[in-house]
């Protein structure tokens, strides 16, 4: 038995995902692509996030540009603390929306990042951190991590390094789930932090060609079979992937892809 089986099982967890596309979203704007005129709901993906529901606490994965978009689609309103992947506009740009919540609590919004990322944040971010800021401004508090594991609460957070392109980025995980976006590369020393998951939820672009900064959906189908979970899905899609339903037949048994909206239960 490894050391990761049954994190957690006192409890039931839920992720919630918020937004399944690439940094475009789809539709693309001004495409004619079959897949971005679909009809499908499923087919219409806003920019990658999670919102992971573990015991009392919402922590969120990533705040994109349509993280207040999601948030009333899904009638949430609570977050309790922040995880950033990496600083591409995609993943940080919906900060600034997190001011509601500062109001709700009264309280500044905890973010966990490397130190790399949250110097890119303040950056964009300045009028969040200055001495003497205008009223309504959001609050943060900016918490810097390393590959060590570390805890939110009761919450244990294990860091998950990887490779994007020529980035060093984070995935996370947390019980028996690991979400892992934006990946073209798992370095070997992160396979021992992957044992017994229940879910993985991975990078897939696309079918072909193959992508210097991102995995493909074959590629993503192997470092599944090589994780082993009990079920895998693919996230951060664009359209070139082709129509939900069609690829979903294709896939593996226990592999499917994620769509804005879904819900699943882990431990």
């Amino acid at each position: 038995m490894g050391k990761f089986t049954k994190i957690m099982s006192d409890k039931q967890n839920q992720i919630i995902f918020l937004g399944t596309g690439t940094s475009q979203g789809v539709p693309v704007i001004g495409c004619t692509h079959p897949v971005c005129l679909s009809h499908n709901p499923k087919d219409k993906r806003l920019r990658a996030s999670v919102l992971v529901q573990a015991g009392s606490l919402n922590i969120l994965i990533d705040c994109g540009p349509d993280f207040r978009q999601q948030m009333l689609r899904e009638n949430l309103e609570k977050v309790d603390a922040v995880l950033i992947t990496h600083e591409h506009n995609d993943h940080i740009i919906g900060l600034d929306d997190l001011r509601p919540l500062n109001f709700l609590t009264g309280k500044d919004m905890p973010i966990y990042a490397q130190n790399r990322v949250l110097k890119e944040i303040v950056l964009r971010f300045p009028y969040v951190f200055e001495e003497n800021k205008y009223p309504g401004a959001p609050s943060a508090e900016l918490i810097s991590i390393d590959q060590k594991e570390f805890y939110i609460s009761n919450e244990k957070i294990i860091p998950l390094p990887v490779i994007h392109g020529s980035l060093d980025t984070f995935g996370y995980r947390i019980g028996n789930m690991a979400y892992l976006t934006d990946v073209s590369l798992i370095p070997k020393t992160t396979f021992p932090l992957l044992e017994n998951l229940d879910i993985l939820i991975i990078d897939a672009l696309r079918k072909s060609p193959e992508h210097y900064s991102h995995l493909t959906l074959y590629q993503a189908i192997d470092y599944a079979r090589i994780i082993k979970p009990k079920k895998t899905y693919f996230t951060h899609i664009s359209h070139h992937i082709g129509f939900y339903d069609e690829v979903e037949k294709e896939l593996p048994k226990n592999m499917h892809l994620a769509y804005d909206g879904l819900r699943l239960s882990f431990d």
